[in-house]
């Protein structure tokens, strides 16, 4: 019932942007608005890489397009947000690749804990077309194609007020994580408790005590406040899974081949920038959480923790053998930076 509540709610937002929209001013009006939704606050990095992005696409095409960017879940949920653009009700959303899991069963790969051995070896894999193309793809048949992916950098657990130093410290703590499969069974192999829920929900449910703690990257500590509840942020970097920009087959397969061409630019800029931006948010996130907020960073030994998860990679190769291809591909990149590093 909360989540069709909830899906209503999204689309009758879009309605009433869509009302405004065609209010505004007279110039305006016979251009077609392209809507972006997202899930963070306007310091995120993703907000400062589609602002880079809106700015060039309205520069561009402007006298046909107007780039609207709608940050902080004003559009709904992520899993809303997917929705409403399979459907073409709004024309881009970022998401979690771990919610595309639920869309397409090829996007579990890059949801597989310690899949990447370095972030060097993240970047390359991620930038090579080679090894995103079969997944980017996956989901045309669902009305939505990945465009470009935005660094997320690793996901590390961060609790109230119990340090992570080993898989056993887990235990018995309720740990949100994102809302699919392969989280929760990475969970259940920790020893922990998994809590899905919609990244929304988070900030009240640590302050209500429904969860002990969760597992996301620093920015989370200072945007979203998790920091003011969570002391502890422990370095297990269990993962490294990027966010996507999910764009509508059905505002893509309209566009014109120079017009596409000119988005495929934008494109590109969102991801250089929203890079760029996460580096530095990264460093002032971490400062605010030691002289801010009181965070206590530890550095555990990660090994106990690969050990631990090592069996789901066999299991979702098993279950999933298309993906075979592209998990050895990143093999190779981890091998080579490894080899890179000695």
């Amino acid at each position: 019932m909360r989540k069709q509540l909830k899906k209503v709610l999204a689309l009758s937002c879009c309605a009433a942007l869509a009302v405004l929209s065609l209010s505004g001013c007279a110039g305006d009006q016979d251009k077609r608005i392209v809507r972006i939704g997202h899930n963070q606050s306007t310091n995120h990095p993703s907000h400062i890489g589609l602002t880079a992005f809106q700015e060039f696409i309205n520069s561009q095409l402007g006298d046909k397009y107007v780039v609207e960017v709608y940050p902080s879940e004003l559009l709904g949920s992520q899993t809303d947000m997917v929705q409403l653009t399979q459907t073409g009700a709004i024309d881009f959303c970022i998401a979690s690749n771990s919610i595309l899991e639920t869309f397409s069963e090829n996007y579990s790969i890059f949801n597989l804990p310690y899949l990447f051995g370095s972030q060097e070896a993240y970047h390359a894999a991620m930038d090579d077309s080679a090894v995103t193309g079969p997944i980017f793809e996956s989901t045309v048949d669902a009305g939505f194609t990945s465009v470009t992916w935005l660094d997320a950098g690793t996901r590390n657990f961060y609790t109230i007020d119990k340090p992570i130093y080993s898989p056993s410290d887990l235990a018995g703590l309720k740990i949100r994580v994102q809302q699919s499969p392969t989280n929760i069974e990475m969970m259940r192999l920790l020893g922990g408790s998994a809590t899905p829920m919609g990244f929304g929900e988070v900030y009240t449910s640590l302050q209500s005590g429904i969860i002990d703690g969760a597992e996301n990257n620093e920015l989370a500590l200072r945007d979203n406040g998790h920091g003011d509840i969570c002391k502890y942020y422990s370095y297990d970097m269990h993962q490294m899974i990027p966010d996507l920009l999910i764009g509508s087959n059905t505002f893509l397969e309209g566009l014109p081949e120079d017009e596409r061409a000119i988005f495929e630019e934008g494109f590109k800029l969102l991801n250089q920038v929203q890079r760029e931006a996460w580096v530095e948010g990264v460093e002032d996130s971490i400062n605010n959480a030691i002289n801010n907020q009181g965070v206590e960073f530890i550095y555990p030994d990660t090994k106990p923790f690969q050990e631990a998860v090592l069996p789901l990679h066999k299991s979702v190769l098993s279950d999933i053998p298309a993906i075979q291809p592209v998990y050895d591909m990143i093999q190779d990149y981890n091998a080579q930076f490894t080899e890179a590093a000695e």
